[in-house]
């Protein structure tokens, strides 16, 4: 379904309007149209975009027309160049799945926050529900806790009717917690409707690649790992995916995977054997995805460690 679609092969650009300075230089120059026009020449059929709440509304709700015309650009450039465009909002009033760099916090308990969530949602709904072929929605980026999950399904079933009053069409991804972990998939609700997709990302086995990363205490920077000595092997994959596919297929409904990718310590070789093998079980299940990332955020994949093998990545995103 993806596929027809044109949400299923696609790239992130991160760092753009999330998980960045927010100054005006950078918002205005990070991704420009040749980005776009580069994404369309590799092949890519959509780019999801990370945005952040802040970006759109001031504390006090109102909403920023500024912030706006950056969403309204990057539609504009995706028709102009045959993209698709999935919207995610990566940070929301009271919750950011990063613990170590964003104080947001209160969310799963806040129905302030919780109604903040739902209205920003309506006013994206009418600003751009009128393009469901061309644009989709990520209710959001991420939920960590398990604690959290009963209470996220509870705001996933009082904010997708409210979108739909504004776009009947559009497709919604909603992830599960443990950071939209594959296994965690399986305890999401049923679809509100047709036009929902399970969503999850993977960035498995997380030693591999996120060997050297210096912002999770989950990994030892200075520890270093081979391809070979990963335990990647298609098999792996099917293991891991499994409960995923199998909710997907017992409620009819497609599957994301809206993030994966190798951090940039890591030899270019191992990089595409990597690709290669989770790409095998992307298409034999059929699943959407989206490599992270574009450009820096120690996931770029245009940056020169590439330049060799990029050609070959590319047909395996």
């Amino acid at each position: 379904m993806l596929k027809e679609k044109g949400f299923y092969k696609g790239i992130n650009f991160g760092g753009w309007l999330s998980q960045c300075s927010y100054a005006k230089e950078h918002l205005d120059g990070f991704i420009t149209e040749a980005d776009f026009a580069a994404v369309s020449e590799w092949g890519i059929d959509h780019v999801r975009i990370p945005f952040d709440y802040n970006i759109l509304e001031r504390g006090s709700g109102d909403y920023i027309e500024e912030g706006f015309a950056y969403l309204d650009y990057a539609y504009e450039m995706c028709r102009k160049y045959g993209l698709n465009l999935l919207l995610d909002l990566h940070k929301t009033a009271g919750f950011s799945f990063d613990y170590y760099g964003e104080d947001e916090n209160g969310f799963f308990d806040s129905e302030t926050y919780q109604e903040r969530f739902m209205l920003l949602w309506e006013e994206l709904a009418k600003r751009y529900g009128k393009h469901p072929e061309n644009i989709a929605f990520e209710l959001l980026n991420e939920v960590t806790d398990k604690s959290y999950i009963d209470t996220w399904n509870a705001v996933i079933r009082r904010c997708i009717p409210r979108i739909r009053k504004y776009a009947p069409d559009t497709l919604i991804f909603v992830g599960s917690y443990h950071n939209n972990a594959a296994d965690t998939v399986q305890f999401l609700d049923a679809p509100f409707d047709k036009n929902v997709v399970y969503n999850m990302h993977c960035y498995e086995p997380l030693k591999f690649t996120h060997q050297g990363a210096y912002w999770t205490n989950d990994i030892v920077p200075e520890e270093r790992i081979a391809f070979e000595d990963s335990g990647c092997t298609p098999e792996y994959f099917e293991k891991l995916f499994s409960t995923a596919i199998a909710k997907a297929n017992e409620h009819g409904a497609a599957l994301y995977c809206g993030e994966y990718g190798v951090i940039d310590v890591v030899p270019a070789d191992d990089v595409i054997k990597w690709y290669r093998t989770i790409n095998t079980v992307f298409e034999k299940h059929g699943i959407g995805r989206a490599a992270w990332s574009y450009k820096k955020m120690d996931f770029g994949i245009t940056d020169e460690r590439l330049d060799g093998v990029r050609s070959e990545l590319l047909r395996l995103i």
